[in-house]
This record gives C-alpha cells, structure tokens and sequence, in this order.
C-alpha cells in the first residue's frame, strides 16, 4: 500500500492543499497541533483567494457564512491618497472578505475533512524522519500524550512561522534586515473607515515611524493597528505601564485614526506579533515543499498572507499530484513550484520594500507594479497594474486568467468570470514558458506539457 501524503499544519495553506490533494483522489493525512476554532491575526483577503477556495471546495461554507463584502480599499500614504477598487476596476465578482481568523480557518479546514482528508487536531508533529534527503515519515505526538508514526510519500510543511523544515532540520530561513518590524493591534465597536473607501475596505495609513490598518470584520466590528520597527517599539514600550497604555497612545497620535475612532469602544485585550519578513533559501528538495508560512512571510502592508498561503497550496497540490502520478518527474514539478512561488514572493516584496519609503510617491509605486507585471504604459487608469497585484490576480493572471482594466471586462483571451460558479482558473492554468508545462484543473489538478494540449485540441485552450 503506497504511503499517505502528509500535511503538516492546518491554517489556510495547509488544509487548502490537503483539501486539493484529497480531491484529486490521494490518501492525506493532516496534523494540526492546534485544535480549532482558535485566534489568528490576517483578516483581510484578496479576490484570488475566492478562486482557489472553488477549487478546493470550501468556496461554499465560506460564502454561506456572512463574512463582511471586501471589494479593495484605501491609502493615505505619505502625502497622497488614493482607493484600490478591484470591483469597479475587474468587475461585481472579484472581492473577496474581512474575516474573523478564527471563523474562516474553521471552514477550510473543516472542508478539508469533508474532501477526505484524516485530520489530526491537537497533534504536533515532533520530528520528521529522512532518507537522505527525503522525508519518509513524522513522529507525532497528541495532547493527550499518545505518540505515534506516520510513512509518507510526500511531504507538505505547512507549518508556519515554527517552521518544521526551515527551521529545524534545512536550518535555511533568511531573515529580512529591514523589515524588523512589530504589530502592535486591538479591537473597537463603532469606528469607520474613511470617505471613498470601497465597501468593506481596509484603510492603510502611514506615519513618520511605521503604518496603521483599519479594517471592518462588520459594521460594528474594527481591528486597528500599527506597524513600526521593533527598535521604536522597544523604546516607545519603555515610556508605558502597560501596552494597553501604550496602543491607546499610537492611536491618538494619528489625526486620522484619531478621527475614525471618534465614538468607539475599546474592546481589550491588545495582541502583539514580531512582524519579522523572512525567506528559506529553498522551497522544496525530494519528496517535500514548503508552502505559506512555512516557505516566507512578508510585511502584513499589502495583505498578502492569506493570498500566498492558498496560491501556494494550489501550485504545491497541482505540482504534487503530477509527480506521484507520475506525469512529470520529480524535478520537473519542484522546479515548477519554486519558480512559481518564489516569483510571486518576490514581486510583492519588491513592490512592499518601495512602500515603505513612504515619500516616493504613489506613481513611484504604480510604475514599479506596472514593471513587475509586465504591463507597459498601456492603461489608462495609472493604479491598474498596482491593483491587480495587491489583489492577487497578477498570480491568477501568471495562471490564465487577467481581466482587461481597461475596460473592467475580460480580454479576448481570458475566460468570463460566471456569477454562479465563481471559479475563475481556466482549465489551461499556470503556464511555464521554460519548461514547457502548466497547470490543468480538467479532467484533475495537475501538470501538463503545453504540447499535449495543443495536440487534443489543435491550439491552446482559454
């Protein structure tokens, strides 16, 4: 009997490809040391994320929730403003929500397990046991003490920030110099956002030593926080009792949060999380990848967590499933899936970086986003290029789908998003002009050389 595919961990990058893996006919097993519902900051999504929520099936449970309607949102940045509009810009069905964590990683993985997948909560996998290379196997342990192994064939780390691979076998995370930084956030009942936000949108506002959010999970509903570097945090920490004392502080100091504020009620306690950006020098070796959290982390400024987490799960599952399949050779499909991941990872981070000199202008930024998508001048709204990368859909355009933001209706040679069925990856996918392959999501998830498509067909599909 082959040996199951093991996830571990079972946040949205996790139970999204352990989900994806399950429904392209795998055996998966997945620990999650956890046991959920349980808290975790990164609430805001990008439209991508809807895509690949269809594809593993969770689109459903997620949109029967009620999660708050996010359709972009709002800069103040330096001495600029300007609105994100993914809706008015690609149209009515690209958004995605403001999200209680807790609530939404519940349903993914609870989807997870409807798709098949064994789940194992409040199970921490104690080590992983190679062969060489390749990983063969986890040790396990429960919370209450029962141990035990499982073989695998594949190995998935989704195991965040604790890194199992990174960290504590490949020893290979690369920390960010510059982007040091630390949250500091809490919650209040009855604030706003500001004027020409879209609906449900974020704002995102900058200060002398870091930046602020604002983001409504309801009506009633706002998380608030603010990002500086860990040396500011310390002394500023140094001048309050308490770090209650201390965010109520950051608060005031901003006019405009101070004005959104006006009205609303604090509601303790204040969280803190090292911000810390970071890197593994590989994202994959023999028999193994690493996806979300597990691979990267970036600054929270542009939300992309969530985004990278799932975008990542559908390049690992599709990578994944070709190998055992044997319909590409090992190589091919971890060469597929670093290029890819590392390639998305990198363009927000460059994007990020020239963010964070916060005086450069907004048509600095849109400039280099215009660059990083490979757009040229040619659009007419200035912020097009910048939009679609901070929405994700510069990955989902890299996998065949690119709205025209010209015109907010899809190019000649995209597919039409359909209201009812809002999946919006089309079967020919990911394609990769190097090795020739792209990823297929008919008749199953997985890769396929360009030349056996063209073969059926006798051209390339849209």
């Amino acid at each position: 009997m082959t040996a199951p595919i093991v996830v571990i961990g079972g946040g949205p990058a996790g139970a999204t490809a352990a989900a994806l893996l399950a429904r392209a006919g795998h055996d998966v097993h997945l620990f999650e040391r956890e046991h959920f519902p349980r808290y975790h900051i990164g609430e805001s999504l990008a439209p991508s994320c809807r895509t690949v929520l269809g594809l593993s099936g969770a689109l459903p449970l997620v949109e029967a929730h009620g999660f708050q309607v996010k359709r972009g949102g709002y800069l103040r940045w330096g001495h600029e403003d300007w609105t994100v509009d993914w809706s008015g810009q690609f149209g009515d069905q690209v958004y995605s929500w403001q999200v209680e964590r807790s609530e939404f990683d519940h349903l993914v993985l609870r989807n997870a397990r409807d798709q098949g997948v064994t789940v194992h909560e409040n199970t921490a996998v104690k080590h992983v046991v190679f062969d060489g290379d390749r990983p063969i196997g986890v040790e396990w342990a429960h919370r209450d003490g029962t141990r035990g192994h499982t073989p695998t064939s594949f190995l998935l780390d989704a195991s965040g920030r604790a890194g199992v691979l990174s960290v504590q076998h490949h020893h290979d995370r690369v920390p960010h110099d510059v982007f040091r930084n630390v949250a500091i956030w809490g919650y209040w009942r009855g604030a706003r956002t500001l004027p020409g936000t879209p609906e449900g949108g974020l704002n995102s506002i900058s200060s002398p030593d870091g930046w602020y959010w604002v983001i409504p999970l309801d009506t009633e509903l706002f998380s608030v926080g603010f990002v500086t570097h860990r040396d500011l945090f310390r002394a500023r920490s140094g001048d309050h009792p308490t770090h209650e004392d201390l965010l109520l502080t950051l608060v005031q100091e901003s006019g405009t949060i101070r004005d959104l504020l006006r009205g609303a009620i604090f509601e303790p306690p204040v969280r803190i999380e090292q911000d810390y950006s970071y890197a593994a020098t590989r994202f994959a070796g023999p028999g193994h990848v690493l996806i979300g959290d597990a691979a990267c982390f970036l600054d929270p400024l542009l939300s992309t967590g969530t985004h990278l987490a799932m975008y990542s799960a559908l390049l690992a599952a599709a990578c994944v499933t070709s190998i055992l399949n044997d319909d590409v050779t090992e190589k091919e499909g971890l060469d597929f899936f670093q290029q890819h991941y590392r390639r998305s990872y990198e363009r927000f981070l460059a994007l990020v970086s020239l963010m964070y000199q916060q005086y450069r202008g907004k048509e600095t930024y849109f400039w280099l986003a215009q660059r990083l998508t490979h757009e040229g001048p040619r659009h007419r709204l200035p912020q097009a290029a910048f939009t679609k990368i901070i929405s994700g859909l510069s990955d989902l355009q890299d996998a065949g789908y690119s709205p025209n933001p010209d015109t907010a209706r899809p190019a000649p040679d995209t597919v039409t998003p359909n209201p009812d069925s809002p999946i919006l990856l089309p079967p020919n996918a990911i394609q990769d002009i190097t090795s020739g392959l792209r990823v297929v999501t008919r008749p199953r998830l997985g890769l396929a050389p360009i030349r056996q498509i063209i073969g059926r067909t006798g051209s390339v599909p849209t």
